[in-house]
């Protein structure tokens, strides 16, 4: 989770640039390189257990063991029964440790893994479909779902090194890549980003964004955005992963959690537009399904899924 929240309870004496450094614990639980020590740059190792329905696609970084194995004295090896029962793979991450707040997207972050976990938990969401991931930082929730889908397109802002970086994780990843991948730019703030690319992302039927929500501004720019994409056709669904981000403050005399309530104001707001046109429906899902991924779940991450029927 960010280690500064940008939505309330903020410290008089913090100084802007401690203020606007955030951290994610997400690295915590992963094997980690680092490539730079100077700009932060590391290069993680996040294992995920390959669902069975999956298995013999999903086969690099795998460590499920399909044939007898020899030692180099010619022993054969014993299989352990995890071995058996748990086929793993991995996705090879290069990202920052901490950065400022306007550079996020160059971190992983929980919302990432737990939205990885639902599409891997339920495969045939994506089967055939051209998936479009915003704000997609890395790239990690992308690339789970280039083994699903049949065309993914990856976005971001171009700010920093994000759309650079996300090229180095697609090539890091590519044997587990089955869907073919576009790298572009949407930027919430500057829907001309979104002209620039209207023709190659006319057939997307699925939206992913993850952890996306950290002030209210952003939260505006997102669901006009989303306002914008999700009014074309075909109907589209779109999938949010996000953390609840508490913090203290003296205006409720207690821990809140503000950005998340703004976003569901203007999730209301996104279902009561355009209703001659599209029939919204929204629903929160259940989030106790099957965890792949290595990191912490917790209670406060949430999963929306609004759906767009063009009328």
């Amino acid at each position: 989770m960010m280690s500064v929240e940008d939505c309330g309870g903020k410290e008089e004496d913090m100084t802007e640039e401690v203020f606007n450094t955030v951290s994610s614990e997400v690295h915590q639980f992963s094997k980690e390189e680092v490539l730079d020590a100077q700009s932060g740059a590391v290069l993680s190792r996040f294992d995920f257990v390959v669902p069975e329905k999956l298995r013999g696609e999903v086969d690099g970084g795998s460590s499920g063991v399909t044939s007898p194995v020899v030692d180099c004295d010619g022993d054969l090896d014993v299989v352990r029964r995890k071995d058996i029962n748990h086929k793993e793979a991995v996705l090879l991450i290069e990202h920052q440790s901490a950065t400022t707040l306007d550079l996020v997207g160059e971190q992983v972050w929980r919302g990432a893994l737990f939205l990885g976990d639902f599409l891997l938990h339920q495969p045939h969401l994506l089967t055939d479909a051209h998936v479009l991931e915003v704000a997609a930082g890395v790239g990690l929730t992308s690339l789970v779902a280039a083994m699903l889908a049949s065309r993914v397109t990856v976005t971001d802002i171009d700010r920093g090194d994000i759309l650079e970086l996300i090229h180095r994780n697609l090539k890091r990843n590519k044997e587990l890549i089955k869907a073919d991948v576009d790298v572009k730019e949407i930027d919430f703030f500057n829907h001309a980003t979104i002209d620039d690319i209207a023709d190659s992302i006319r057939d997307v039927s699925v939206i992913l964004a993850a952890d996306v929500v950290y002030h209210n501004q952003l939260t505006d720019a997102f669901f006009d955005t989303m306002l914008r994409l999700m009014t074309h056709p075909p109907d589209k669904t779109l999938y949010v992963a996000l953390e609840k981000r508490y913090v203290f403050t003296l205006e409720d005399m207690d821990t809140v959690a503000p950005c998340y309530e703004y976003f569901l104001q203007k999730m209301e707001w996104l279902r009561c537009q355009n209703l001659a046109e599209v029939e919204w429906t929204v629903e929160q899902l259940q989030s106790d399904f099957e965890q792949y991924f290595t990191y912490e779940r917790t209670r406060h991450l949430v999963l929306w899924k609004i759906h767009a029927k063009l009328k």
